[in-house]
């Protein structure tokens, strides 16, 4: 259940119809008046919202080292789909961290969530996750691989121009230079 929906989203309108239903993307199409009066057919695609986190480990930056069938090897921050309509963001991401980190983390602090496309109803929401207290094992999807790797920052900023870097968020840590400021980063408002 999304409870946190980024200020200027673009949101698919209550009265669209449903034209077509993938297993990622929907259709939806609706009558929209422009301004001399006539009407066109506008659309706009719906996906699940996706959920990341950028996690503290004993002073380090946990960075994923991922292989899927269809996306070759790259890099990013754990996370997924959120996929499941009784969760909310913070517990997609809690599961999502646990399925391919094996991580439990007790302090989390949403960072910030956007809209990478204004025809496409989905969103992104970036977790900060610190104080790892519980480790168990992997439970990956059948399609995919992942090596969990443990960074400092400075080393963890390094892979931010890898071009197998698949997370662009992972940028929020640019203009960070020690955990603490890190830690200090405000958490996301969406009335801003």
């Amino acid at each position: 259940m999304r409870n946190i929906i980024p200020h200027n989203a673009k949101l698919v309108p209550e009265h669209a119809e449903c034209v077509f239903k993938g297993k990622v993307y929907s259709t939806y199409q609706w009558q929209q008046e422009l301004f001399d009066g006539s009407f066109t057919t506008f659309e706009m695609l719906k996906r699940a919202d996706t959920v990341q986190a950028i996690i503290i480990k004993n002073d380090t930056i946990v960075a994923c080292h991922e292989e899927q069938p269809h996306k070759g090897s790259f890099i990013g921050i754990p996370g997924g789909c959120h996929d499941y309509e009784n969760e909310t963001e913070l517990e997609a991401v809690q599961r999502e961290v646990k399925e391919e980190t094996g991580f439990i983390c007790k302090n989390w602090k949403l960072l910030h969530c956007y809209q990478k496309h204004s025809k496409i109803e989905q969103f992104t929401y970036i977790f900060l996750a610190w104080d790892v207290i519980e480790q168990h094992e992997q439970q990956l999807d059948a399609g995919e691989k992942i090596k969990v790797k443990l960074y400092s920052l400075q080393d963890f900023k390094t892979l931010l121009d890898d071009p197998t870097n698949r997370s662009t968020k992972m940028r929020l840590l640019e203009n960070i230079y020690s955990i603490e400021e890190l830690l200090a980063l405000p958490e996301y408002n969406a009335a801003r």
